[in-house]
């Protein structure tokens, strides 16, 4: 694949051309060339395209795709394709498949069923069998066989024991462990954010303190015993403020958040809208204040669309009787862009996740592979049914006023726009 981007307008802290707006010469997938003007002298390809930017290729932490098992919700194939012209290279898949992924097959067949896509998945295999906190999972297979991290996805570990052993057994393999926050013993059948609207609208709340809890008692094990841990999708101001701490004691852990907390809040809940029912909850104004803020801090270290695709049968009913889920690749960066500056939301799209779940990033230099995403950050829309990739529509940003165009991809020595 030979192609030459025009005025492309680099965000890589990385890269000597960070913030300059250059010519790129891509020949075979590597970047041959970068200057202020080049001349297309081999007849290649052109990519010239309006207030083009452009940054290392976007990974996702975490994404869930139905097959095997829920392929009504989504394919692995749609799925990648939806990633890539959301502007993912690269997306790590949740277990949460039927059967779960908690052995080196089902490991295998994810794999193969990824080969030869722009966008690369790394499948994460379950912590635990059967993802009922019960037993350790295969882990070292899975690793072998490509699995980079290891958790029940939004499934919290309830066997304090069971993440003490393996924090202890990972570091035998450099192995990353994934829980979820939230003690279910307080959560209980609680369905949305324990506040003053789920009081007025008469919702069973979860309150902050079931994830609050979970972070206490997970950081506690952790210094116990080393490791890596990472925590997935935080929602309340105090987790920030515990993070912050144990990174302080020079604890290895990192956490996530997902872009509708950022944003949203559980003022959404009053129309009694299926789409937003999520988990963690959408919490309030002054924990997406919070959150924002220790994204800036460098205390959150990475954005997750948080990816769920469910489909219409288990999506469009009764609040209290829908599945927990957003479809959120194809709405990240158009949500989030006016909310996070440009260089923080690159950070921890790129560098951040890159770096903890050990894929290898791809800085913006002469020599290097193409491992690009391609965007516009001054494209206002309104976020419809018609924008939406996936298979599953449940989108909780429907209606809503996103601002930034993502292109594409430039990945594998494959184009995607």
């Amino acid at each position: 694949m030979n192609l030459l981007l025009k005025s492309a307008i680099i965000i890589d802290n990385s890269s000597p051309f960070h913030l300059q707006k250059k010519d790129l010469l891509i020949e075979n997938g590597i970047i041959t060339k970068i200057a202020n003007s080049i001349k297309n002298e081999s007849s290649v390809k052109e990519i010239n395209l309006n207030n083009l930017h452009i940054s290392q290729g976007w990974f996702d932490t975490s994404v869930c795709f139905g097959e095997p098992g829920f392929e009504e919700r989504e394919t692995i194939e749609n799925g990648l394709n939806t990633a890539a012209k959301s502007g993912f290279t690269a997306v790590a898949v949740n277990p949460n498949t039927n059967p779960v992924a908690d052995n080196k097959s089902a490991i295998e067949f994810i794999k193969n069923k990824a080969n030869g896509f722009a966008t690369s998945l790394y499948p994460i295999g379950n912590l635990t069998k059967g993802s009922e906190s019960k037993d350790i999972a295969e882990l070292y297979d899975m690793q072998k066989s490509g699995a980079i991290a290891f958790g029940d996805y939004n499934k919290p570990v309830s066997n304090a024991n069971l993440l003490k052993i393996g924090l202890l057994y990972a570091q035998n393999f450099d192995g990353l462990i994934l829980s979820f926050p939230q003690d279910n013993a307080i959560a209980s059948n609680g369905l949305v954010n324990e506040e003053k609207n789920s009081t007025k609208l008469g919702l069973k709340g979860i309150p902050s303190m079931a994830e609050e809890l979970q972070i206490v008692r997970d950081l506690f094990i952790l210094e116990y015993t080393g490791g890596k841990l990472h925590i997935p999708t935080i929602s309340t101001k105090k987790s920030v403020k515990l993070i912050k701490d144990a990174k302080k004691k020079g604890l290895n852990v990192t956490c996530s958040v997902a872009a509708h907390h950022l944003i949203l809040t559980d003022d959404e809940l009053t129309k009694f809208d299926s789409n937003t029912k999520v988990l963690p909850p959408l919490r309030t104004l002054k924990d997406t204040k919070a959150l924002v803020k220790g994204l800036n801090d460098g205390i959150i270290d990475i954005i997750t669309s948080d990816h769920n695709p469910i489909d219409i049968e288990h999506k469009k009913m009764e609040y209290e009787n829908a599945k927990y889920g957003t479809i959120g690749l194809e709405s990240l960066y158009g949500a989030l862009n006016k909310i996070v500056n440009t260089e923080t939301l690159i950070k921890c799209l790129t560098v951040n996740p890159r770096n903890r779940f050990n894929v290898g990033s791809f800085s913006i230099k002469e020599g290097e592979k193409a491992n690009l995403t391609l965007f516009n950050p001054d494209f206002e829309y309104e976020f419809a049914e018609a924008d939406i990739l996936s298979t599953s529509k449940n989108s909780v940003f429907l209606t809503k006023k996103l601002n930034g165009k993502v292109y594409g991809i430039i990945a594998n020595n494959k184009i995607i726009l």
